[in-house]
């Protein structure tokens, strides 16, 4: 088990921390951890499997839309 600071995370998503925070707050992002008073991080393969489902429901997204057109 990895932690991955805001910048990292920032890094592997291409999300500002503005959006990153934005999508927590609606549920839509994996929750961040505090490791201290002013500190927080994620989990890493929380961050990777987000990474995934995403990739996932675009490629599903683009097959149904090439589906859809022929």
């Amino acid at each position: 088990m990895r932690f991955l600071r805001l910048a990292e995370v920032r890094n592997r998503v291409g999300y500002g921390r503005a959006t990153i925070y934005r999508l927590m707050a609606a549920g839509h992002f994996p929750r961040s951890y505090s490791l201290g008073a002013r500190a927080v991080a994620w989990l890493e393969s929380e961050i990777d499997a987000w990474i995934e489902d995403r990739v996932r429901s675009v490629g599903t997204a683009s097959r149904a839309a090439r589906l859809v057109v022929r």
